[in-house]
């Protein structure tokens, strides 16, 4: 696994291809948008989707958990997808986030689906966190400097082997980091979308997800009346133009 390092307001962190950020002076993980229970959710509306979600999210955040030993997780908000979804948890999946909140210090930022503090999870939650320069919340406030933010699902798509790859991505400049999904049902926007476009103005740079590493091209922003920003071939922070990170 090839994480990728970046600095912000004078602190080094790191990206992880799973989709985390870590900070290692501080012995931190951050994640966002887990939707647990989307699942669930989902099927008391009638539609029908393999309930594994919240199993298949938790596997990969223990995977996380045990890779980078944190002190500290800060799960960006939307960690539910909705505020009765801890009450729809399984059993054995209760039991493992339980687990893992007594293990390591859980903040759970509140976010637009899980806007009220859940009891029975452990961790604490708050509507924003601070640590030294750092800012971790939800939603990206416009202006706002060494912030880290999720909500967004960013997504990019690239040029691959006569086809386009369409992946999570992170998008950074020199003020902030939004951090892709981390949930299993999870979907994206695509960062060329205005929403996420007007966080950077002057550009910045994608880090798309890939199998065991991350690929990192330019961000360039959208000009009103020209034509839609396309992203260069990525180039590999490890590997060769050819990896098969990118097979599905």
């Amino acid at each position: 696994m090839t994480l990728a390092p970046l600095h912000l307001a004078g602190e080094r962190l790191m990206l992880d291809p799973d989709g985390a950020l870590v900070w290692p002076a501080q012995r931190l993980l951050a994640v966002a948008d887990l939707h647990l229970e989307k699942g669930s959710a989902a099927a008391a509306r009638g539609a029908l989707l393999p309930p594994w979600d919240t199993r298949a999210t938790l596997d990969r955040l223990a995977a996380l958990l045990r890779r980078h030993a944190p002190r500290t997780v800060v799960a960006l908000g939307d960690s539910f997808h909705d505020p009765r979804g801890p009450s729809r948890l399984l059993a054995v999946d209760a039991a493992r986030l339980a687990a893992m909140t007594a293990a390591t210090a859980f903040v759970w930022v509140l976010g637009n689906h899980d806007p009220t503090p859940t009891d029975g999870i452990g961790g604490v939650s708050v509507a924003e966190w601070r640590a030294g320069p750092l800012v971790f919340r939800h939603e990206a406030v416009a202006g706002a400097a060494g912030e880290i933010s999720g909500h967004f699902h960013p997504k990019a798509q690239v040029p691959v082997r006569g086809t386009v790859v369409s992946r999570a991505c992170f998008v950074a400049d020199a003020r902030r980091v939004l951090l892709p999904a981390f949930g299993a049902y999870t979907g994206g926007l695509d960062v060329r979308d205005p929403a996420i476009a007007g966080l950077f103005p002057r550009g910045g740079r994608v880090f798309l997800l890939g199998r065991e590493r991350l690929f990192s091209f330019p961000y360039a922003p959208v000009r009103t009346g020209g034509a839609p920003h396309r992203p260069p071939s990525p180039d590999l922070l490890s590997g060769q133009p050819n990896d098969r990170s990118f097979d599905s």
